[in-house]
Order: structure tokens, then C-alpha cells, then sequence
């Protein structure tokens, strides 16, 4: 599987800045064998599991959270970033590799006790994804699982992350 989809996967070097190899997802993205790869072995890593919510992170989250969300009949729930969500929200500040961020979700956008998995695109020092786990968590849902497409290895964020089964499908 890792062979087959890191094909797809396009390295741009000094992007957002100097220094830094930025793992491109958007070849996948405009490839249907690829996105029919990418959805089977994320589906096939959840199998007997229960999901009411699948939670997508802003915005490449959102891609794959919409087709797992089809696939497993739950419904799916954005995490955005502040001022895009038109409703009553929790809120969560975070570290992020680049300073500090905000995340927020609905209030009642999962019920308490609602089986959810998060994805996102891309799991670096698990900054976001703490903290849309702790989002998760305000609104009671419990997380059944966390799914990425890469894994930055070498930053370490599975250990922000660590108490939460995950997936990540390709690691660098």
C-alpha cells in the first residue's frame, strides 16, 4: 500500500519556508485510483468499529472526512478555524509549529457518548490534532480512533496525540 500511494505524494522543498520539505497531497487528490487506494485501507483499518461522527480538520482534513463519513454512514463535522463557523462554538488555542492557532466546532455539533474518528491530511507535531481532539472531547464524543494520510515522523506528534489509537498510511 505505502509504495503504491507514495507515488502520489509530491515534495516541495522550501515551502511554507526555507528549510522546510512540504509533503504534497494534491497529486493524490486528482487521482481516482489513488483516492479508491487512500479510502480502502482507511476503511479497512476501522473494520468492527462503531462511528456516528467523523471529524474533519480545516481544510485538507475535510476531503477524505466527507468520503469516510459516506462510506461508514455517519455524519461529519468540521473543525474550522475562528469566525468560519456561523454558530455557537467551543474554541481551543493551540502550538502549532508556526505560533499559535485556533480551532473551533459547533457546540452541538456531537452528542454526548457519539463514537468519532478524526482525520486530517497530515499528522506533524500533533498540535492540531490535540487540540481538535480536545474539541471533540468538550462536545462529549468519545474518539474512537485518529486517521492520517502522512506522518511526519521526525517531529513526533503521535506523542501529543498518544492516549488515542491512530493511523497514519504513509510515514516520513
Amino acid at each position: 500500500m505505502k509504495n503504491e500511494l507514495e507515488k502520489y505524494i509530491r515534495n516541495v522543498a522550501d515551502f511554507p519556508k526555507a528549510g522546510v520539505n512540504y509533503k504534497d497531497i494534491t497529486p493524490l487528490l486528482a487521482s481516482k485510483e489513488a483516492i479508491d487506494l487512500t479510502l480502502k485501507a482507511f476503511i479497512d483499518d476501522l473494520e468492527g468499529q462503531q462511528i456516528d461522527k467523523v471529524v474533519g480538520i480545516e481544510s485538507r482534513g475535510f476531503f477524505f472526512a466527507a468520503l469516510l463519513a459516506r462510506e461508514l454512514e455517519a455524519g461529519i463535522v468540521p473543525i474550522r478555524k475562528p469566525g468560519k463557523l456561523p454558530y455557537a462554538t467551543h474554541m481551543e488555542v493551540y502550538e502549532k509549529e508556526y505560533g499559535k492557532d485556533t480551532l473551533e466546532i459547533h457546540e452541538d455539533a456531537i452528542s454526548k457518548g457519539d463514537k468519532v474518528l478524526l482525520h486530517d491530511d497530515v499528522l506533524a507535531t500533533g498540535g492540531t490534532a490535540e487540540a481538535a481532539c480536545k474539541l471533540i472531547r468538550k462536545c462529549g464524543g468519545e474518539i474512537v480512533k485518529c486517521q492520517f494520510l502522512v506522518e511526519l515522523d521526525f517531529l513526533d506528534g503521535g506523542k501529543r496525540i498518544k492516549s488515542y489509537p491512530r493511523t497514519s498510511l504513509l510515514h516520513y
